[in-house]
């Protein structure tokens, strides 16, 4: 009896190594290197302990952990982060580019995760509330000279009248002294005015430019390889259940008080 249940125990002993050495071999896991300038906040930027931080790292750090990848953050120059990718150096470029068709013959986006909306600052007591040519009528409209919302306000408000200037400070104070009606900028810029100057005191964001690729870019995507089909998927995926499940809107409130999708 004692010697059968040895015999047992060997055979199954035996039978259990052979399972081990015939079962596959567990998957590895994904392992990402992402580059980042790290010089544009609030979109990324070093943090006091110089490491990446800011909404772009944060965003992917969740898209990281819903596809189950481990993921580096390393920083880069800004003029060879594509250089860089397509030498596969990291993996992933996530550092406020934008989709454009001359990185596109180079390499490939994710869909957008962000834009950079345009808006309209007007004196706090201007009852102008839209965007539309027709309110802007005869309207003075300041911007910044050669920036995308020159080329869109000379383009879509062809009864006002544009206003160049050398800098968006210089619009401003045209604007705080009623030598135009309103300034058309960037919002992450004209926030950043309103909040920080004394000289935006005088006024307040009162519309939204409407979304326009033509003048305003395609977005901000993740840059991968050509050829990385699977890992866009699964990031476009991501980015899918991010916004659909609310957050998106959470890792952006950290950093921003407006839409930016």
């Amino acid at each position: 009896m004692i010697r059968r249940l040895a015999t047992i125990r060997r055979l199954a002993a035996a039978a259990a190594a052979i399972a081990l050495l015939l079962a596959p071999a567990a998957a590895e896991p994904l392992r990402l290197r992402i580059a980042s300038e790290g010089a544009r906040p609030p979109f990324n930027y070093l943090d006091a302990n110089n490491q990446l931080a800011g909404f772009e790292i944060d965003l992917t750090r969740e898209i990281c952990r819903r596809i189950a990848a481990d993921c580096v953050f390393v920083t880069q120059d800004w003029e060879s982060l594509v250089s860089g990718l397509e030498n596969r150096q990291y993996n992933l470029v996530v550092s406020a580019m934008e989709i454009d068709e001359e990185r596109l013959r180079k390499i490939d986006f994710s869909k957008p995760y962000a834009h950079r909306p345009s808006a309209l600052i007007a004196q706090r007591q201007s009852a102008l509330a839209s965007a539309e040519p027709k309110a802007l009528q005869g309207a003075r409209i300041g911007v910044v000279a050669d920036g995308p919302q020159q080329a869109y306000a000379e383009d879509k408000f062809k009864e006002s009248e544009v206003q160049r200037y050398a800098t968006l400070e210089a619009a401003m104070l045209d604007l705080a002294e009623g030598r135009v009606d309103v300034v058309a900028e960037e919002k992450l810029a004209a926030v950043d005015f309103l909040r920080e100057r004394k000289e935006g005191r005088c006024c307040r964001i009162v519309a939204d430019l409407p979304p326009d690729a033509a003048y305003f870019g395609g977005g901000f995507g993740i840059g991968l390889r050509k050829g990385d089909a699977a890992l866009k998927r699964a990031i476009d995926a991501a980015l899918d259940a991010i916004v659909a499940d609310g957050s998106y809107r959470a890792i952006r409130a950290k950093y921003f008080d407006f839409d930016i999708r």
